[in-house]
C-alpha cells in the first residue's frame, strides 16, 4: 500500500528543486496535495503535470510569510480534500551577504519567509491536522542552522527554525501531531545550489566527506519517511542529510591537510 494513501499534505515552495522532488514522490505515495509557491507558471506546471499522470493536487499562490494567505490556503485546502495531515515547510529564500552588508530589506524578507512563514504554517495548519486525527509536520531548515554560514539573516533564520520545531513538539505532541526539521547541505539542482557558484560548489564537495553533493530526490525520501508513519515514534529530531560533513567535514579536510603537509 502507498505510504500516504489517503493523507492529505499541504507542501510550500513547491515549484522547484526539492519541492518538486516531494511533491512528486508525495502523489505516488497515495497523497493529495496542496502545492503552493510564488512561481505561478512553475507552480501551475508542476500540477498539471502530476495531475495528468493521475494525482490529487492543486496549486495556489502564495507568499509564506503572508497570514492573510495562509489562512485561505488552509481553507482551500480542507475544501478541496476534506482534511490535511502533513505540512511541509520548504519556502526559503537567501541573500548572501555578511553582517557588515546585509541590508535591513534582505533581513527582513529572509526572516519573514524562511522564519515566520514556518511559524504561521504551524499556527494555522496545526488546528486542521489535530482535527484530521494528527499528523505530522516536517520543516526544511539547513545544515546552516547548525554550524555557521556566510549569509546573516539565512544563518538566523535556520537556526530559529530548529528551535522553534522544537517548541512545536512540545504544544503539537499532545494532538498528536509529531515536528521534526531536516538540515540540507548541499543540494544539486535547487535555486540555491545554483546561486552559491562555481567556486562555492567545489569548495563544498571538498568539505564533504561522501565527495559528492545530494539530490532533492534523497531530500525528498527524508521527507516523505518523516511524513509517514514509517517514523510514527520520531518527533523531535534535527537530521542533517549533508553527506557526513557536519558529522565529519572539518576532521577530513583536516585529515587530507596532514597527509598533504607529509608528503
Amino acid at each position: 500500500m502507498p505510504r500516504l494513501d489517503g493523507k492529505v499534505a499541504l507542501m510550500t515552495g513547491a515549484a522547484g528543486g526539492q519541492g518538486v522532488a516531494e511533491a512528486e514522490l508525495f502523489v505516488r505515495e497515495g497523497a493529495a496535495v496542496m502545492l503552493t509557491d510564488i512561481d505561478q507558471p512553475g507552480g501551475e506546471a508542476l500540477a498539471t503535470r502530476l495531475a495528468e499522470q493521475g494525482g490529487r493536487v492543486r496549486f495556489l499562490v502564495h507568499d509564506a510569510s503572508s497570514e492573510e494567505q495562509w489562512k485561505d490556503i488552509v481553507s482551500e485546502t480542507l475544501a478541496a480534500f476534506g482534511g490535511l495531515h502533513i505540512l511541509v515547510n520548504n519556502a526559503g529564500t537567501i541573500a548572501r551577504q555578511g553582517i557588515v552588508d546585509t541590508s535591513l530589506a534582505a533581513w527582513n524578507r529572509t526572516i519573514a519567509v524562511n522564519l515566520t512563514g514556518p511559524l504561521l504554517g504551524m499556527k494555522h495548519c496545526a488546528p486542521a491536522i489535530r482535527d484530521s486525527g494528527g499528523g505530522s509536520i516536517i520543516n526544511i531548515s539547513s545544515t546552516a542552522g547548525l554550524t555557521a554560514h556566510y549569509d546573516a539573516a539565512y544563518t538566523a533564520s535556520k537556526w530559529g527554525l530548529r528551535g522553534l520545531t522544537k517548541t512545536a513538539v512540545l504544544q503539537f505532541s499532545p494532538w498528536n501531531i509529531r515536528v521534526n526539521s531536516i538540515h540540507p547541505g548541499q543540494i544539486a539542482d535547487t535555486g540555491f545550489f545554483q546561486s552559491g557558484g562555481e567556486a562555492f560548489a567545489n569548495a563544498a564537495r571538498a568539505a564533504i566527506p561522501l565527495h559528492r553533493q545530494g539530490t532533492p530526490k534523497e531530500c525528498a525520501d527524508l521527507v516523505l519517511f518523516l511524513a509517514s508513519d514509517d517514523s510514527s515514534f520520531i518527533s523531535g529530531a534535527e537530521i542533517a542529510i549533508d553527506g557526513g560533513y557536519i558529522a565529519a567535514g572539518l576532521a577530513g579536510m583536516r585529515n587530507r591537510i596532514r597527509a598533504e603537509y607529509q608528503q
